[in-house]
């Protein structure tokens, strides 16, 4: 188990921050909420090591905690499909690309991948769109990264089976 410092805390943000935003965003659909989501998760991580608690591998605690926050987030609001969000004009990681590019490939990547299987969808985002490791994404999860590895597989044969099917 490792105790982080200032230094290597402030380098983790420097490095993590835009990714932990990316995978709250993502997942809240809003961008001011979502820098505030990760603004959080920084600031509880760090109280968590200040009071002088061990972290054994920072980044797959930074985004146990950030999942947890999304958690907290959906609690408070009635909760809003991908779908329902999408036919309001958001659409996901856009809005750095030109919409005539990429729209009609977002949604209907995003129409597959919400069909997905529960069990399925969260590994499969994490790996694919958080760029995550198995091994990361069984300690974010709490799974052995064997049991990851095996969702992500038969997550993608999902995949392909919904998308031969449209």
């Amino acid at each position: 188990m490792t105790l982080y410092g200032m230094e290597q805390f402030t380098k983790a943000y420097d490095d993590l921050s835009d990714a932990i935003f990316r995978h709250c965003w993502f997942r809240i659909g809003d961008r001011e909420r979502a820098k505030d989501l990760m603004q959080d998760t920084f600031i509880k991580s760090w109280q968590y090591i200040k009071e002088g608690t061990e972290v054994n591998n920072l980044k797959a605690f930074l985004y146990r905690v950030a999942n947890n926050l999304i958690i907290d987030e959906y609690r408070k609001k009635k909760e809003v499909s991908l779908d329902n969000l999408m036919a309001e004009g958001f659409e996901p990681g856009l809005d750095e690309r030109s919409k005539n590019e990429a729209g009609i490939d977002a949604k209907l990547a995003m129409s597959v991948i919400n069909k997905l299987d529960d069990k399925y969808r969260k590994p499969i985002l994490m790996r694919y769109i958080d760029e995550l490791s198995p091994r990361e994404i069984a300690s974010i999860l709490g799974e052995s990264e064997n049991n990851i590895s095996v969702k992500i597989h038969r997550g993608l044969k999902q995949l392909k089976e919904l998308l031969n099917n449209k």
